[in-house]
């Protein structure tokens, strides 16, 4: 099984992508508002994945050395999603609340479709 830092990787390199499409299509079509708010939900999303990626390491090294676990920074997540509807909700006239929230959690749906794919081609 490919190791956290590795899927992260993977998953960095497909949103890259999919950030790229999106400034495409918020540059190209009329749509800016809903683009600009998937852009704004997708960035924040991917800090959401760092975030958790760095946590999930540093938990890993106490679980080994059996030193006092710290929390995942559940709480730093849920404040970058608060902070990006916040801007969301400031910026309302440029930037779509809901395409916000979505971006928000294309990573995950990224993440989720990754190891579903990586189990159906190994087992």
């Amino acid at each position: 099984m490919d190791g956290l830092r590795e899927i992260y990787t993977r998953l960095k390199r497909m949103i890259y992508f999919i950030l790229a499409a999106l400034v495409m299509g918020w540059g190209f079509t009329p749509y800016q508002t809903i683009f600009a708010g998937l852009l704004i939900g997708t960035l924040f999303g991917i800090y959401n994945m760092w975030i958790l990626v760095r946590r999930m390491e540093s938990f890993d090294r106490a679980v080994a050395e059996g030193s006092k676990v710290r929390s995942l920074g559940t709480a730093l997540r849920f404040g970058s999603g608060i902070a990006a509807v916040a801007i969301a909700l400031l910026f309302a006239e440029h930037i779509h609340l809901a395409s916000t929230v979505i971006g928000l959690m294309i990573p995950y749906v990224l993440l989720l479709a990754e190891r579903i794919m990586y189990h159906m081609k190994h087992y």
